[in-house]
């Protein structure tokens, strides 16, 4: 598949490499870097804006200890002449309604603001959409975001990087510089296969938004830690699992009549089908295009499952559909291997009288004691869709919390007779019995009121 696109869409040189937990790292390279470096696994590329997930992960970390808010407009932590009023959270989802670039002309000269300037022109840069009206990508409000990592944090946002992402997850060939190990990039004329070197370009202070450069192999695992972090990071020392799964929830669409892609914290979602999603980013630079995605959900998806593909061509777009075509490919192919069922401890005595099937609002659950958790699943569900989770209440006997799934978040009310058997239920307020019942409580199996 990586040789097919190498050759068809004409790309000088295509590393890609996908990672699971289940299996060994698997790398392909093909073609040259264009200089006198061989093309290898330690082959650097640029990954634009796959950039940005790295700078939304360290604006999370800042919420996660308390350092801001997501709802903070962004000038209570950076002294800006404009904009100010914009929050932390409109611009990691794109929301924002702030244009695309600093101001000027960026991408004709390739000479990127300073910080001094970048702050100073954006009383020129301007809003132009409301917040939160719909999505509207913005390298200006990434780059702001990093300047407010750096700033709560007390050193440049690729010091912070380095220190608080890159070094602990051992991602050790993602770098802010090219270094000497780097592919050259190019744009391949369309009408004849002359390949022409593009400039190098420093993104100085939008540096946040799409300076960084890095390996297929790096990519994959770090794809793999945004779709499953609590593989590769078991203790939390990067981000909190709770806290990737927040930044995986969409905020918004892309295309507001094809819903074919989501953006959420600082990443963009792409549906797969059968509850499967591929969450990463894609990033475009000068002679560069990079797709790095991992893969959650779905029969068959192994643990911190993540796909990178790297090309040093500015226009093979076919380069950013192949990380989700290998994610499907190897999980058709090598689907992770099943893990037998075991028999488990019963469930506690004073739940089991409430185990089996209930009715609420005209329907029919079916409650569950699974994996040591009370669970609810609709009858007439899917196989695939996670069930209502509940965790009780310390304090309150026979109430409990859900945790996941349906009504997460409500309360799980139970009431006994005098016998102690639960006779009745309330979750989200709505009534459960053991017989299909009207709102006004009529017993379709009675056959009259109650």
């Amino acid at each position: 598949m990586v040789r097919r696109v190498q050759a068809q869409a004409r790309v000088p040189a295509v590393a890609a490499a996908v990672h699971r937990a289940d299996r060994a790292l698997w790398t392909c390279t093909v073609g040259g870097t264009g200089n006198d470096t061989p093309l290898d696994d330690r082959t650097r590329f640029r990954i634009g804006s796959v950039t940005k997930t790295f700078t939304a992960v360290l604006v999370m970390q800042c919420r996660d200890e308390g350092l801001l808010d997501l709802d903070d407009p962004v000038g209570r932590h950076l002294d800006l002449p404009a904009h100010g009023e914009l929050t932390v959270r409109r611009l990691l989802s794109h929301t924002a309604g702030l244009q695309r670039e600093p101001y000027g002309d960026v991408w004709d000269t390739l000479r990127a603001p300073d910080a001094d300037r970048l702050l100073a022109e954006l009383t020129r840069a301007e809003r132009v959409l409301p917040p939160g009206r719909r999505f509207h990508y913005s390298n200006l409000g990434m780059a702001l975001l990093g300047r407010l990592v750096g700033q709560v944090r007390g050193g440049t946002w690729a010091e912070v990087l380095t220190e608080r992402v890159l070094t602990p997850l051992g991602l050790t060939d993602t770098t802010v510089a090219p270094g000497p190990r780097a592919a050259t990039g190019y744009l391949v004329d369309a009408y004849s296969d002359e390949a022409h070197p593009e400039p190098p370009a420093d993104f100085g202070a939008v540096g946040p938004a799409a300076q960084l450069w890095s390996t297929a192999t790096d990519m994959a695992r770090w794809a793999a830690f945004l779709a499953d972090p609590a593989v590769l990071d078991p203790a939390g020392r990067v981000l909190a699992p709770a806290t990737a799964e927040e930044m995986r929830w969409p905020v918004t669409v892309t295309d507001e009549t094809v819903w074919n892609a989501g953006f959420g914290l600082g990443l963009i979602l792409v549906p797969q089908g059968d509850r499967v999603v591929h969450v990463g980013h894609d990033g475009a630079m000068p002679g560069f295009l990079a797709g790095v995605y991992g893969r959650r959900g779905g029969e068959g998806t192994p643990a911190a499952f993540g796909a990178a593909v790297l090309g040093s061509s500015g226009t093979a777009a076919e380069l950013l559909d192949l990380p989700h075509r290998l994610l499907a490919a190897a999980t058709e192919h090598d689907p992770a291997d099943i893990t037998p069922w075991q028999p488990g401890e019963p469930a506690p005595a004073h739940l089991r009288g409430l185990l089996g099937r209930w009715w609420g609002e005209g329907f029919e659950y079916v409650f569950s004691w699974r994996n040591a958790t009370l669970q609810a699943r609709g009858a007439d569900d899917p196989p695939g869709k996670p069930p209502a989770i509940f965790a009780p209440l310390p304090d309150r006997p026979d109430v409990f919390r859900t945790v996941a799934g349906r009504e997460v978040g409500e309360l799980l009310r139970l009431t006994r007779d005098g016998d102690g058997v639960v006779v009745r239920m309330h979750w989200a307020t709505y009534r459960f019995t053991r017989h299909q019942e009207t709102f006004d409580r009529y017993d379709f199996r009675a056959g009259s009121d109650h």
